[in-house]
This record gives structure tokens, C-alpha cells and sequence, in this order.
């Protein structure tokens, strides 16, 4: 299975407000860098969209390895959340219905497709192609 590495970062201006995500994949010593934005949307929206149009992008099944600095996208895989959710319904733990539950089931759907191991990376520090997917967001905003 060809391995692919993915780096994905989203951000929002006010939350909610206008955001935009951006993504590197690399294959082979290829690079493709995606964006795009929102008018009216959340951080954790943008940050989702971000792995989700990545993922998109595989046209069969690969080895991913997917780098975020979002806690909330890559806990939700590393801690189990999901298998949780999909268990009870796509309810929280205390019952409420999971936010964003149309972009997890759609992740979930293309995360079954390949082989994808979720690391996290911390944001807004030394990691370019991280600062580069943050660059890439911002800047979908500006351009909404």
C-alpha cells in the first residue's frame, strides 16, 4: 500500500465567523497543497474540512499518516470518541447529539477506506509544514 503523509490545519476569524483550512500531502517527494474557506463556520468545522478534503483527494486506499495540531480531530481517533459516538448513536456522553456529526460520519467513512494513524503536532511552533497549513487557511479567509 502506497504510504501518503498528510499535514491539515484550520482556523477561524472570531469563532464562529469566516475560517479556512488548508492541507500538504506528500507522496514520493511530491507535494499538493489544498484550501479553502467558510463565511460562517467554527474552528473545529475548518479543522475537520481540512482532513476530510484531504483524504478526499486518495483516490485508493493508502497508508496515511495524518498530522494535525488539533486536538479535537486527532483525540477523537486516539481516545476512541468516535467508536463511542458510532456505539451510542452519535451521542455524546451525556446524551447530547454529537456537533458536527455529518463532517465525523463523512471522516469516519474515508478513514475506513485507508489505513490512517493520527499524530498530533503542536500548532504555532516549529513544524513547517504545519505553519505552512495554517498559512495556507488564513489566507483562505482573506480571499472568502
Amino acid at each position: 500500500m502506497d504510504e501518503i503523509t498528510i499535514y491539515t490545519d484550520g482556523a477561524c476569524s472570531g469563532n464562529p465567523g469566516p475560517g479556512g483550512w488548508g492541507a500538504i500531502l506528500m507522496y514520493k517527494g511530491n507535494k499538493k497543497e489544498i484550501s479553502g474557506g467558510k463565511k460562517d463556520t467554527t474552528n473545529n468545522v475548518m479543522e475537520l474540512t481540512a482532513v476530510i478534503e484531504a483524504l478526499k483527494l486518495l483516490k485508493y486506499p493508502c497508508t496515511v499518516k495524518l498530522y494535525s495540531d488539533s486536538a479535537y480531530v486527532v483525540n477523537a481517533f486516539l481516545q476512541h470518541w468516535v467508536l463511542n459516538w458510532q456505539r451510542n448513536n452519535w451521542k455524546t456522553a451525556d446524551k447530547n447529539d454529537v456537533k458536527n456529526k455529518e463532517l465525523w460520519q463523512e471522516l469516519v467513512e474515508l478513514t475506513n477506506m485507508h489505513q490512517v494513524t493520527f499524530i498530533k503536532v503542536k500548532g504555532h511552533s516549529d513544524n513547517e509544514y504545519n505553519n505552512r497549513c495554517d498559512e495556507l487557511a488564513r489566507n483562505a479567509i482573506l480571499e472568502l
